[in-house]
């Protein structure tokens, strides 16, 4: 490709799972260019897996090599302000990230998604979607498969989520539609403010030919005039509406599907499948033929995800509500006849759980049942909150007295890393525990 043409030295930044796959996509495809890979950690992870022809300079940065560079590679968890890639921008070398360099090798058509919540749910529903539609789909990115390794697939339709990290270093990615789901406060750590973090994110629009935005949200409208397509939870285009007595969700409205037939659970997965149709739509896919698939679909592990229904009790893991808002998108519509047993609690690395008593005196019947290293900032958000000291201990507790319509959803609202090692080991010890009390 005539872009590679006067490229002979790059240098990886970063090696990973991400920066291992950049290195192999080059060795195979860019033969022509001498590889180098930077790493500041001493033992980083993936050294063992390079190949002999790349060289590895760890526990510090190379000056030297960043000089000679034709193309500098970095990971998306390197920020741009990093003194040495600002010195290396400074003096005209190109800095790029994994997703650019896809955009540069990719044939096939290509949709994403970004947003503060809620996009891995979204990228993975559109791949299971499509796939139900017959197409041999790729799915990664941000989740799961890096980009570059997606492209062996040869697959008819690439579906990547991208985060604002990752599109800071993109500026060639041709979409057939992409998808900007909310905003909200994040990574307030790498970036300037709230219109930092915006700007980045708006980044997936520059080369799509549609953007699929929230009506409930216009920070995630594009700032330049180009193709619109809108979701929301009211009547209007991709939304929904009662007839009948039934609600559905709609295309312009015509009808689509009942929102009681969604395995899913909560309204932000209402809006959700919203999403993933529509980006189906904009592919050129017949979404009714893919209705099935997205009745049965019970959402990403530790998002939502019912892990158990039983003498009509629903357990639902969302243990990758690691904040304040994961939570309030969890809880914000939900529908249960019985009472919901609620747990949260863990680290709370600061926040304001203020935000969650409103929805918490909305709910008709809940229990509030806190643990953890916070758990007792929790008790006044709501009357019936009772601390205990481990999620054992408040399933053991909460068993006796679970009766039909009930619901035990954990999304925590923080950290894990008092009692866990990660989200997802608390995800798995609760989805242990439903299994065992169900």
């Amino acid at each position: 490709m005539e872009r590679w043409q006067n490229i002979q030295n790059v240098v990886v930044i970063g090696l990973g799972i991400t920066g291992l796959s950049v290195v192999k996509h080059l060795v195979k495809y860019q033969s022509h260019t001498h590889v180098k890979v930077i790493d500041t950690r001493e033992l980083p992870p993936g050294r063992e897996s390079l190949p002999e022809s790349v060289k590895l300079h760890s526990g510090s940065w190379n000056s030297q090599w960043l000089a000679e560079a034709d193309l500098v590679v970095a990971n998306p968890g390197i920020a741009l302000a990093t003194p040495e890639i600002q010195d290396v921008i400074q003096a005209g070398t190109p800095v790029v990230g994994d997703i650019e360099l896809f955009g540069w090798a990719v044939d096939k058509p290509v949709v994403a998604i970004t947003g503060s919540n809620g996009k891995s749910t979204v990228t993975d529903l559109t791949g299971v979607l499509a796939k139900a539609a017959g197409l041999n789909v790729g799915v990664g990115g941000n989740i799961g498969i890096p980009a570059l390794d997606l492209l062996e697939l040869d697959a008819d339709l690439y579906v990547l989520e991208l985060s604002s990290f990752q599109l800071e270093t993109t500026s060639n990615l041709k979409l057939v539609a992409a998808a900007f789901l909310n905003l909200s406060e994040d990574h307030m750590d790498r970036y300037q403010g709230m219109d930092d973090y915006r700007d980045a994110k708006l980044r997936i629009f520059n080369h799509a030919q549609c953007a699929i935005v929230n009506r409930e949200d216009k920070e995630t409208y594009p700032e330049h005039t180009m193709p619109l397509v809108t979701f929301g939870l009211d009547d209007q285009e991709f939304g929904v509406v009662t007839s009948s007595g039934i609600e559905w969700l709609v295309d312009n409205n015509e009808l689509i599907i009942p929102t009681q037939d969604l395995t899913l659970v909560g309204r932000h997965n209402v809006a959700n499948a919203l999403v993933s149709l529509a980006l189906l739509k904009q592919v050129g896919l017949d979404y009714r033929k893919s209705l099935e698939a997205l009745k049965v679909y019970n959402g990403l592990t530790h998002r939502c995800q019912v892990v158990a229904d039983k003498r009509a009790i629903k357990w639902v893991n969302d243990s990758k509500a690691t904040n304040v808002a994961s939570t309030l998108a969890a809880l914000t519509g939900l529908e249960c006849q019985g009472t919901l047993y609620l747990l949260v609690g863990g680290v709370g690395k600061g926040a304001d759980f203020s935000e969650l008593k409103p929805v918490l005196s909305e709910l008709e019947r809940v229990q509030l049942c806190c643990f953890g290293e916070d758990a007792m900032q929790f008790i006044p958000l709501h009357p019936s909150a009772k601390t205990f000291e481990t999620m054992h201990d408040i399933i053991e507790s909460i068993s006796k007295q679970l009766a039909p319509g009930d619901m035990v959803m954990l999304s925590p609202a923080c950290a894990s890393f008092d009692q866990f090692n990660n989200f997802m080991a608390r995800g798995d010890a609760f989805t242990e525990l439903a299994h065992e009390y169900a």
